[in-house]
């Protein structure tokens, strides 16, 4: 039973002869009480309600509901009244659209702003254009499965590529962002069901279709990786050869390295205590590292000191720069360096590289980092020290990024097993 504005005799929403109710809970958050009847005690809640949720400065009006056999219903129905009252509140009484829930739902996300970022792209481009018309609670999961072989048709929308398929692994990520607004959505009392997790219907990409079609990762042997470290010191004199060889020599991530500050090294333990990164949104900021965790790696002497030369060559600029906290990578004001413009630099050097060494793979940046990871494994460094090394957040990702280094793996491991029974 509901009423509204109930008249002041007895106990509001009770019977004719009810006994005093007990109340709990704020007018905000709605109240819980009880009332005797000639069954036996009973329960109620009541709350108070938008009387136009389109019109709010019409006030609110109370809406009492009784009859619950046990506080538990009673608590069950008002926890979905508030839901229903926020909803109503948030969508003027309306059940929203995807793309207008879309846009409530990453506004109140509290995540990195990168992630907010790439999550705002995917609902840009391959959510609202195809799906945000929908009413939330209509979409279903064959609408979904349609979209997402459209997707694989003809989904890209970058500007070299649009109207190209887009690849498994963007359709994953549309996957995930759509299924975690859609669990918001049951949340928030919109749907009852999230349709994005009807395996059969919408047939999303699977991981092993993610991981087959990765590009493939391209790294150099130790010995281009010496070569170029080469002519970049002795030929080219590059002022950037200490950033490239502490990449090379540690595998930190690019932003890590431009976010490295004097008093990070400590030169007597031979250890780099990596505390942030470059912020790639905002390139003047810093924040922690990709895992949110700091972490401490060792480091070699010979790369300690390049170092510790490239800190003499910036205190002669100024004395500041070579302060325990400048950055070690800082611009001529000492100012934190972009990670993009870093990665312009880096493609310039290969382009001078391939007119003196065409036969040496063109790697990325990131393919410093890549050589770092696959040299060790490949001498048999445990994974675990690799994940450690490189700050992944589990070694299940360090080996499925580096999994084209596992037969190399094998067979060191096949050779020291025969060479241990000495051929019994």
């Amino acid at each position: 039973m509901t009423e509204h504005d109930t008249p002041p005799s007895g106990a509001a929403g009770a019977p004719e002869g009810v006994k005093k109710q007990r109340r709990s809970r704020s007018r905000h958050q709605g109240s819980l009480g009880n009332y005797m009847t000639r069954k036996g005690k009973r329960w109620k809640f009541q709350i108070y309600v938008l009387k136009d949720p389109e019109k709010p400065e019409l006030g609110e009006t109370r809406v009492t509901r009784g009859g619950f056999t046990d506080l538990e219903e009673a608590q069950a129905a008002l926890t979905e009244a508030l839901q229903k009252k926020a909803r109503n509140e948030k969508f003027q009484g309306k059940t929203p659209t995807v793309g207008v829930y879309a846009e409530h739902w990453v506004s109140s996300l509290r995540l990195a702003a990168s992630t907010i970022k790439g999550y705002r792209k995917i609902i840009r481009n391959h959510i609202t254009p195809d799906l945000g018309k929908i009413r939330i609670d209509k979409l279903t999961a064959t609408r979904i499965g349609s979209h997402y072989r459209e997707l694989e048709k003809s989904g890209r929308k970058d500007t070299y590529g649009k109207g190209q398929p887009l690849s498994a692994n963007s359709i994953h990520k549309v996957h995930v962002v759509l299924g975690a607004l859609l669990d918001a959505a049951i949340d928030d009392g919109l749907i009852a069901v999230n349709p994005s997790k009807k395996k059969r219907t919408v047939n999303a990409p699977k991981s092993a279709q993610v991981r087959a079609q990765k590009p493939e990762i391209v790294t150099w042997t130790g010995e281009q990786l010496a070569t170029f470290l080469t002519w970049d010191h002795d030929e080219r004199g590059d002022e950037l050869f200490p950033l490239w060889r502490l990449i090379a020599y540690t595998g930190m991530r690019r932003s890590e390295a431009l976010a490295l500050k004097w008093s990070d090294i400590n030169t007597t333990g031979e250890r780099i205590s990596i505390r942030r990164a470059v912020d790639t949104d905002d390139w003047t900021k810093t924040k922690t590292p990709k895992t949110g965790n700091a972490r401490v790696i060792d480091v070699d002497p010979d790369t300690l000191a390049v170092l510790k030369t490239h800190k003499a060559a910036r205190a002669t600029v100024t004395f500041e720069f070579g302060k325990a906290n400048a950055y070690v990578f800082g611009d001529d004001e000492g100012k934190l360096r972009s990670p993009d413009a870093m990665t312009s630099r880096w493609d310039r050097r290969l382009n001078w590289l391939a007119q003196k060494h065409p036969s040496l793979p063109r790697v990325t940046i990131k393919g410093l980092r890549h050589t770092h990871a696959t040299l060790l494994l490949e001498m048999g460094v445990h994974p675990k020290v690799v994940q450690e090394r490189l700050g992944h957040s589990t070694i299940t990702t360090t080996m499925n990024i580096y999994s084209h280094v596992t037969p190399t793996m094998q067979k060191a491991a096949v050779s020291l097993f025969a060479a241990h029974l000495g051929g019994a």
